[in-house]
């Protein structure tokens, strides 16, 4: 039985790193429209959590000197604030777990955590298993509660983008070893783009030929909105960087982008329903 979607049911959250904490928190609860629970000291390191309807985004900073916020700091430092976790729902961890071994991504063990009343149980994949991508997966005990603020809030999840220099390795990492749907594989101007269902979502895999092998990168969100214009009018009236409202590539859509205020996250705005 493939890692399906019986075992990973969507996407739980992405992990971005940020240097001024207090910033991004404040970034990312304007972009999305939803309050944050923020937790600012464990291990020396703040964290915070924004859940819209299909994924949260969880913001980490360094403000200590523990190992963890050494090794946080030295990330940034080396890559830049950014995407640098992605983290699969799954209703089996112990399931999901033995899956991962036996498709060769040499898992660590699963861990039992608990912040306030929020409970849950996961595991890493090795990274040089899985192309340089962290890739992790996560069991909850119960769905973490969102809360939109206003008016033309983000819906939710559109698409995570990850860039690949061996789009073979990843079509066979994320299709036959997670068990992915793969719903697009096609060749863009040059370059091979896939398309893979999770959850309501999709992650999509852009081969980048300036990767070398291993490295495939954690780059860009497409956030879904019900109107498009809206949207565009509070972030634009929040002092935002913001493109015109366009036709996106997939017709029947509109998007727009945002230049600024993502904390190093390329970010795209969909008016639609799934993008694939």
């Amino acid at each position: 039985m493939r890692l399906s979607a019986r075992l990973i049911s969507g996407f739980d959250h992405i992990v971005i790193a940020v240097r001024d904490f207090a910033m991004g928190v404040t970034a990312y609860e304007l972009l999305l429209g939803r309050r944050a629970i923020v937790d600012d000291g464990a291990d020396g390191v703040a964290t915070a959590l924004i859940v819209s309807e299909n994924i949260a985004v969880e913001l980490m900073a360094p403000t200590g000197e523990s190992g963890i916020a050494l090794r946080l700091g030295a990330t940034i430092d080396e890559g830049g604030e950014g995407l640098k976790s992605l983290v699969f729902s799954t209703h089996d961890i112990d399931r999901a777990h033995r899956r991962a071994e036996r498709v060769g991504l040499e898992p660590e063990p699963i861990v039992a955590r608990a912040r306030g009343g929020d409970a849950w149980k996961s595991f890493r994949a090795n990274t040089q298993r899985t192309g340089g991508a962290r890739l992790f997966f996560l069991q909850r005990a119960a769905p973490l509660p969102s809360e939109a603020v206003g008016e033309a809030a983000v819906v939710g999840l559109d698409h995570v983008v990850i860039r690949a220099g061996e789009p073979d390795r990843a079509a066979a990492l994320y299709g036959a070893r997670l068990g992915l749907d793969m719903r697009l594989d096609r060749e863009i101007g040059g370059r091979r783009l896939m398309f893979f269902r999770c959850g309501d979502a999709v992650l999509e895999v852009v081969q980048d030929a300036a990767l070398g092998e291993g490295r495939d990168q954690l780059w860009g969100l497409s956030w879904r909105v019900s109107d498009a214009d809206a949207a565009r009018a509070r972030l634009a009236g929040a002092g935002l960087n913001v493109s015109e409202v366009r036709a996106g590539m997939k017709p029947g859509t509109r998007v727009f982008t945002v230049r600024d205020g993502t904390c190093g996250v390329p970010t795209l705005m969909v008016e639609a329903a799934l993008s694939a």
